[in-house]
Formats: structure tokens, sequence, C-alpha cells
């Protein structure tokens, strides 16, 4: 019995990165994990965040997945707020496009949970797909979006920078 706890817990733990690794090795040609960090805030963990792309050299031009698992409860919405938030700061400001991306991340991005996996991947046809524990839940056809919403994390700009370096395998 006791057994049976341990895998359980540790399935728990380590299923979220099995998913994700799981759908960049389907959708990303030789998928190798680049780098990992985690988002805290003050003292909170909010999120882990994984980077894969081909051969674990990653590309703004080519495909590549970033997966989230949350530790935190946080609705969908406010997800896809503080993206439009952040690529602003970024020093995007067509607005018209904005409320656009804004409206197809309300319709795709669920409310998450400690434990929540959230995986996005840059096709190699420019467009954003989500994934939801290994369900696709939906796509963003717009190449510039996925440019600026991938950019919150890997932008040189980003207002997390030890996040994006070891993202980028560089801590």
């Amino acid at each position: 019995m006791r057994h049976s706890a341990f895998i359980m817990i540790l399935a728990f733990f380590f299923a979220p990165l099995a998913i994700a690794s799981e759908i960049a090795m389907q959708q990303i040609p030789n998928a190798k994990k680049v780098g990992e960090g985690r988002l805290s805030v003050v003292f909170w963990d909010v999120y882990d965040a994984t980077l894969y792309a081909p051969n674990g050299q990653w590309h703004p031009e080519k495909p590549y997945a970033l997966s989230i698992r949350y530790f935190r409860e946080i609705e969908g919405g406010d997800i896809a707020d503080r993206s439009i938030a952040e690529i602003k700061k970024q020093g995007f400001s067509d607005q018209e496009m904005l409320e656009d991306w804004h409206k197809q991340m309300l319709d795709i991005l669920p409310n998450v949970k400690n434990g929540t996996e959230l995986t996005a991947l840059f096709t190699d046809k420019e467009t954003t797909d989500f994934y939801h524990s290994g369900k696709r839940i939906g796509t963003i056809n717009d190449p510039l979006f996925g440019k600026h919403f991938f950019g919150i994390w890997l932008n040189e700009n980003t207002s997390e920078p030890t996040l994006r370096r070891a993202l980028l395998g560089q801590s």
C-alpha cells in the first residue's frame, strides 16, 4: 500500500513533465529541453516553466514549446490580461491586434490550480497551439502573436530576466 501511494505522489509531480515532453517530442523535430526556471513573486512560487526546442537549441524562427506548471489558482482571464499587459510592456501598441489576441486567449485559456500544466507550442507554420494537460485547447493563427506572446519570457526586454536566462540555459 505504501508503495502505491509513493508511486501516485511521484506521478503527480512528474506526469506534467512527461506530458510536456511528449507534446514537444511529437511536434518538434529532435526536441530537447533548453532550460527551466521558476517564477516567484516576493515569497510565493507561481509556476515552473520549461522550454523545449530542436536539439535543445532555441531559435525564435523554429518550432519550440514553453510549458508552465502552476502552483497557484489563477483565472484564465487573469492569465490573458497579464499576457496582454506584458506584451504592451515590451513595446507592442497596436490596440486592435491586442484586443483581438486578448479575446482569443480568453476563449482558449482555462482557469488553473496547483498542478495544472499549460503548454504553448510555436509551430513550423508560425501559429501558436495551446495545450492543457496534453490536449490541444486552441490555436492562434498569427505569427506576430507568437513572437510577442513568447517574448513575455524570451525577449531581451522581459520583465523576468532571471527566468529568461534559466529558460535559455544561461544560468
